[in-house]
């Protein structure tokens, strides 16, 4: 059974009531997300409400964090309740392909979406909705970015490996260019299995940098890893 909640240094996340639960792979895209500079941020599909609660720690931007399924959306409700940006941040229950914002573009929009489409899916119709993408397309999600960011601005999203590199064409149909991939391998021998994308309307090209996350041992983690998470983790 998986622990109620996660203690960061900043903030808490309770996880009981969402279908997705904290996982390595937000809090990767929360501490390599591009939020320099960028005053809207858009977090696609909270889960728990890491995410935001990530860039909201890492910047002062204003954060709209929108969540399809009602129970993961009250689960994030709860934690921004809890944290010491709620001023800051808003949380919609709707989906993409409905969401309406009648604000000024998003200079960031970032997502940890469901990613597999034909793998056995979870019984609970909530986890499985949660990691496959019946409901959230390629397509779908690439539509909404089209609608919603601003011409100067970046999209992000982690993606397992052969997803990720299938995305990165489908991405070119709509018009967005990946300009910069940190390949993400768990350990050094392994091979990649993980990427983090970034996006802009700018076709050049994209700059690669690599992540190794343990040095070999079970929680022997790499300084790079280290440096990355340690305003969060508290063992850092």
């Amino acid at each position: 059974m998986s622990n109620s909640h996660f203690t960061f240094k900043e903030f808490k996340v309770f996880q009981e009531k969402a279908a997705f639960k904290v996982g390595t792979d937000a809090v990767l895209l929360g501490a390599s997300a591009a939020v320099a500079g960028k005053k809207r941020i858009l977090d696609v599909g909270s889960g728990t409400g890491l995410i935001t609660l990530m860039l909201a720690q890492r910047c002062d931007a204003e954060i709209v964090s929108i969540e399809p399924d009602k129970d993961s959306y009250i689960q994030t409700v709860e934690n921004v309740e809890q944290s010491g940006w709620k001023n800051r941040i808003t949380v919609l229950n709707t989906d993409l392909q409905t969401f309406n914002y009648n604000e000024r573009k998003f200079d960031l929009i970032v997502t940890n979406p469901p990613y597999f489409s034909n793998s056995l899916k979870n019984p609970d119709p909530r986890k499985s909705s949660a990691r496959h993408n019946d409901s959230l397309t390629s397509a779908d999600l690439l539509t909404g970015i089209n609608r919603l960011l601003d011409e100067k601005g970046l999209f992000q999203i982690i993606l397992p490996y052969v997803e990720g590199t299938v995305f990165i064409a489908e991405a070119q149909q709509f018009g967005f260019y990946c300009c910069n991939i940190l390949k993400i391998r768990p350990l050094p021998t392994s091979e990649i299995r993980r990427l983090i994308l970034t996006f802009s309307g700018e076709r050049k090209p994209a700059k690669e940098k690599f992540l190794t996350i343990e040095r070999g041992p079970r929680h022997d983690f790499t300084e790079e890893y280290r440096n990355l998470t340690k305003d969060f983790y508290l063992k850092f």
